[in-house]
């Protein structure tokens, strides 16, 4: 069998129709060209920044009545596991 050699197929597929530039199998997210938090390497403090910053630009405002119903659910929880607010105020 070694007298018969053969060669692994290449083939360069192009698509038939196709007439854009670029490769149209390469697969891309829908909004990252609108994201600045993507792209070059940062570090956690770049990229927190980064996040803050694109998040000021779309207008996004928090929601009071969430923080106000988190606050409570917080107090209610220390309440339940006896945790001692003492701790956070000075001693007279």
């Amino acid at each position: 069998m070694g007298f018969i050699k053969r060669e692994n197929k290449k083939f360069d597929y192009k698509p038939r129709y196709y007439q854009g530039e670029g490769n149209p199998y390469e697969i891309k997210q829908k909004f990252d060209q609108y994201r600045t938090t993507i792209g070059k390497k940062k570090n956690l403090k770049g990229k927190f920044n980064a996040a803050l910053d694109d998040l000021k630009e779309s207008g996004y405002r928090f929601n009071k009545t969430i923080v106000i119903i988190a606050l409570i659910l917080t107090l209610v929880f220390l309440f339940i596991i006896d945790f001692d607010l003492s701790i956070f105020f000075p001693k007279k």
